[in-house]
């Protein structure tokens, strides 16, 4: 920490120096957030602080970390935005490894910011401190330990974009008590944005010719539909009702896909799997080409993925998938679903 005095104000944008809470406020704004829930501990009493002297953004209280992460998960689900959750160290982060895991498995676009004991009692089993990146690595999409200031507010801009690009989830930021108290340097959005990152956003035009002759051949056809479709926004599912309208072909779906397509429409099965009805289910087995748009084979879907990819042996599937590898897909028109579905 240096004997620097810290910028009191988070809107002069020509002073930006400031201390780790500042910084974490700031860079909060500056990724649209509005709402965050929460439940204060030792570790981020400090950024607590800052948030009562703001009114920018508005805290939801909590009584339980996984609250406010099933709490951000909600927020995020509605609204479309980037679910927040502030936690303390130690008992605050493991308290919220459900939400996280639910949040991955569900492909919801959140951000932990979790409070650390300072960098030099880290791994030194102090009080309310334990290992939160290695903790949280399987139930999240990507972690971070800031250790320097001034990479606070470039690493909470990276979190925002990971958690929302490609297929959404969890973001974890685990911040030393040391840092946030230390002075840095903050940097706007644009100027920590990765220049590499730059995924497909339009099909591949061979895959989807063979998808579209895949269809016109096609006698007992079928789509199955997942969450990705509902993560992609409105236009998604507008379109893959139009999609539907076009083909005529009959439609299913997964849980996390209710709603995409509506329940009183005229080729809606219900939904497949497990717990899914007869009709959806005996049309999966006897169907000669699935056409699978933002959806996974969970085992609720197939019960043994192995014995449900045997019986599949005769028939062909196109995939546009929540995740970029499918291992029953025989052609993958890659993209971004809206794009796939009017593409088609």
């Amino acid at each position: 920490m240096t004997g620097e005095k810290a910028n009191s104000s988070l809107n002069n944008p020509s002073d930006r120096r400031m201390n780790g809470c500042e910084i974490v406020l700031q860079a909060l704004r500056d990724n649209n957030v509005e709402h965050i829930f929460g439940y204060p501990g030792a570790a981020v009493l400090p950024i607590y602080d800052e948030i009562f002297q703001q009114e920018d953004i508005r805290h939801f209280l909590v009584r339980h970390e996984q609250g406010a992460g099933h709490a951000a998960e909600g927020y995020a689900r509605s609204t479309g935005k980037v679910g927040v959750m502030l936690v303390t160290s130690g008992p605050g982060v493991t308290n919220a490894v459900t939400a996280l895991q639910d949040a991955l498995m569900d492909s919801v676009p959140l951000v932990c910011l979790a409070g650390q004991v300072p960098t030099s009692l880290i791994g030194t089993d102090a009080f309310q401190e334990c290992d939160t990146v290695g903790i949280t690595r399987p139930c999240t999409k990507h972690n971070f330990l800031v250790q320097h200031i001034d990479d606070l507010a470039k690493t909470i801009h990276l979190a925002f974009r990971i958690a929302a690009s490609g297929r959404p989830g969890p973001v974890l930021i685990d911040m030393p008590k040391d840092v946030l108290f230390a002075i840095g340097t903050y940097v706007a959005p644009d100027v920590a944005r990765p220049p590499s990152y730059q995924p497909a956003m339009q099909g591949d035009q061979n895959a989807i010719r063979s998808a579209v002759a895949l269809m016109a051949e096609a006698r007992r056809p079928i789509i199955y539909t997942g969450g990705g479709i509902i993560n992609s926004g409105p236009e998604a599912s507008r379109l893959l009702r139009e999609f539907i309208d076009l083909t005529g072909f009959p439609v299913t779906s997964t849980v996390m896909g209710l709603g995409a397509y509506p329940a009183t429409g005229p080729n809606w099965l219900r939904v497949a799997g497990q717990d899914g009805s007869h009709e959806a289910n005996m049309a999966i087995g006897d169907c000669d080409l699935m056409i699978v748009i933002g959806a996974r084979f969970d085992d609720l879907a197939t019960s043994r993925a192995r014995s449900f990819h045997l019986a599949r042996r005769k028939s062909r599937s196109i995939s546009m998938p929540r995740r970029s590898t499918n291992a029953f897909s025989s052609t993958s028109a890659f993209g971004a679903t809206p794009h796939m579905c009017w593409r088609i």
